[in-house]
C-alpha cells in the first residue's frame, strides 16, 4: 500500500530530489499555493499492509479511549439491565427507588443515605462499599444482594428477603431493624451475628421463615 508524502518548498531555493528507493515525481508547472509555496516533490513511500492496519487500529482504540475519558458516565450507564439511570459511584442520598424493579443494579461505592427502596426488587444488585445509613428497604427482595464492605447501619431491614446475599469485610449492621427480615445462607462475621441475633424477631411473610432461625441463632 503507498502513502503519499507531500513536501512543500519555497521557489527561492527548490532542492533536487535525493535518489533513493522511494519513487519520485516532478511538476513541470507548480501549483499556486499561498505564500508563494509550490509543490516540487511528490514522494511516494511504500507501507506493508501490516503497518497500516496497525496504525489505524492504534488510531481507532485512542480515539474510543478518548471518548470514555471525555465523559466517564458512559461507562456505567444503565448500571443494570432494568436500569437505565446512572447509579455506581453517585450521590443518591434520599431518592426514591420504592417498588422498582432493580434486578443486578449496579450501586458500588453510591451514598445512599436515606434512601427509600421499599417493596423493590433488588435481586444480585450490588452495595458494594456504598453507604446505606437509613435507608428503606423494608419488603424489598435482596437475594443474591452484595452488601461487602457496605455501611447498613441503622438500616429498616423488615420483612426484607436477604437469601443468600454476601456481607463480607467490614459490612455492619448496626442500628438496623431486622423484625421478619430473612437471612438464610448469608455468612456474618462473627461481631455481626451475635448483634443480628440480640435484636432479631418476626417472621418473613414471603419464607414464612423465622429470623432467628435464618440467622442460626442459639
Amino acid at each position: 500500500m503507498a502513502v503519499l508524502n507531500i513536501s512543500y518548498m519555497c521557489l527561492s531555493n527548490p532542492l533536487p530530489p535525493k535518489s533513493n528507493h522511494s519513487s519520485s515525481f516532478h511538476f513541470s508547472s507548480p501549483l499556486t499555493l499561498p505564500k508563494e509555496l509550490k509543490i516540487t516533490h511528490v514522494k511516494v513511500t511504500e507501507y506493508s499492509f501490516g503497518d497500516f492496519v496497525a496504525k489505524a487500529s492504534f488510531v481507532g482504540l485512542l480515539s474510543a479511549s478518548l471518548f470514555f475519558a471525555a465523559d466517564p458516565a458512559l461507562a456505567f450507564k444503565g448500571g443494570g439491565p432494568y436500569g437505565s439511570e446512572v447509579t455506581r459511584g453517585q450521590d443518591l442520598t434520599g431518592k426514591d427507588f420504592s417498588g422498582k424493579t432493580l434486578i443486578k443494579q449496579d450501586f458500588k461505592t453510591s451514598i445512599l443515605r436515606q434512601a427509600n427502596f421499599k417493596g423493590a426488587k433488588l435481586l444480585g444488585a450490588s452495595f458494594f462499599d456504598a453507604d446505606l445509613t437509613g435507608a428503606d428497604l423494608s419488603d424489598a427482595d435482596l437475594r443474591g444482594a452484595d452488601f461487602s464492605l457496605a455501611n447498613v447501619t441503622k438500616v429498616n431491614l423488615t420483612n426484607a428477603n436477604l437469601e443468600g446475599a454476601l456481607a463480607t469485610g467490614n459490612t455492619s449492621f448496626k442500628g438496623s431493624i431486622i423484625t421478619g427480615a430473612d437471612f438464610t445462607d448469608v455468612p456474618l462475621r462473627g461481631d455481626q451475628l451475635e448483634y443480628l441475633c440480640k435484636v432479631a424477631d418476626g417472621v418473613n411473610p414471603t419464607t414464612g421463615n423465622e429470623t432467628r432461625e435464618t440467622l442460626l441463632c442459639r
